[in-house]
């Protein structure tokens, strides 16, 4: 009896250690910041006469897919990479916890099933715009890291493409208001990404990560094209309110947002130092979230 029970926990531990390695090779916490960024678009595009639960859900689950695919092959191709990095050792890939072969059926698996469940429940725009953005980023974003801050222009597009994909899934076109939403996701990735550069920076630069502007440097220089991305914030923050997609109060809230975000980067030109990167890291995961949901809470009747 006692061998059988520690045959039981073995097994049970195997199982949920197995289970953890997936879900962080699906890199399930930013798969769902994803998804909840196309599930704006797609509330934000939908005319309101008619909700279409089958293309939310489709869009929900294959947009989850997708990006949890992008996620892995992107560790697939760094997982000698990951072994160098503090923040990266740990994955599945660098302690083998899963096989290189289990990660790439995996990564197959679920990308055919994103893709496939994209086509069959939103349309074939939406469906040929979640390629794209898998293929900008695992195939031109992940190498160009190691080449120059190039990288985070090229990675900045598929970054801003759930929003996007969204709109197109409730309405099956690409409108002015659908490049608003994606031009605010899309600016709002330089800030985000060079302040994870500046903190990161040590460890990226065991792996020849080069992300950071003004020759890879945490100078005033980096400090000032933060400052002037986020500054674009403010304006752009305003066209969905000036447009009428949504009311005066969302615009006001993103002006807000934009206005403690800015201030956040003054520190950063004043000392240069990580601490005040780190907390422009943070703002930039609050600032997204919170001004989407502000535009979402004003259409709303």
């Amino acid at each position: 009896m006692r061998t059988v029970g520690v045959t039981d926990q073995s097994i049970y531990h195997l199982v949920i250690t197995r289970a953890k390695a997936y879900y962080e090779l699906l890199k399930f916490r930013l798969s769902a910041l994803v998804t909840f960024s196309a599930v704006f678009g797609f509330i934000l595009g939908d005319s309101g006469s008619s909700f279409g639960w089958s293309s939310f859900l489709g869009l929900a689950l294959g947009g989850f897919l997708i990006s949890g695919a992008s996620g892995a092959a992107n560790e697939i191709m760094e997982r000698d990479l990951d072994k160098l990095m503090k923040r990266t050792k740990n994955r599945p890939l660098p302690l083998q916890i899963i096989s290189l072969t289990e990660a790439y059926w995996f990564t197959f698996g679920i990308a055919f099933i994103g893709l496939a469940l994209l086509w069959m429940y939103t349309n074939p725009l939406t469906t040929w715009l979640g390629v794209l953005s898998m293929v900008l980023y695992v195939f031109v974003y992940t190498p160009l890291k190691r080449v120059g801050p190039i990288a985070v222009f090229v990675g900045a597009i598929p970054g801003a493409m759930p929003p996007l994909l969204g709109w197109t899934a409730a309405t099956g076109a690409i409108s002015y208001e659908a490049l608003i939403i994606f031009g605010i996701q899309f600016i709002w990735q330089f800030p985000h990404f060079w302040a994870i550069a500046w903190v990161s920076d040590e460890d990226y630069k065991k792996a020849g990560f080069k992300l950071l502007p003004s020759g890879g440097g945490q100078d005033l220089n980096t400090a000032i094209q933060i400052m002037i991305y986020t500054l674009f914030l403010l304006p752009l923050g305003l066209l969905p309110s000036y447009f009428g997609l949504t009311g005066l109060n969302s615009g006001i809230v993103a002006t807000v947002c934009g206005v403690l975000f800015l201030a956040q980067t003054f520190s950063l030109m004043r000392d240069c130092s990580r601490k005040s990167a780190l907390k422009i890291m943070f703002g930039s995961f609050l600032y997204l979230p919170i001004v989407q949901i502000a535009y979402l809470l004003d259409k709303l009747p």
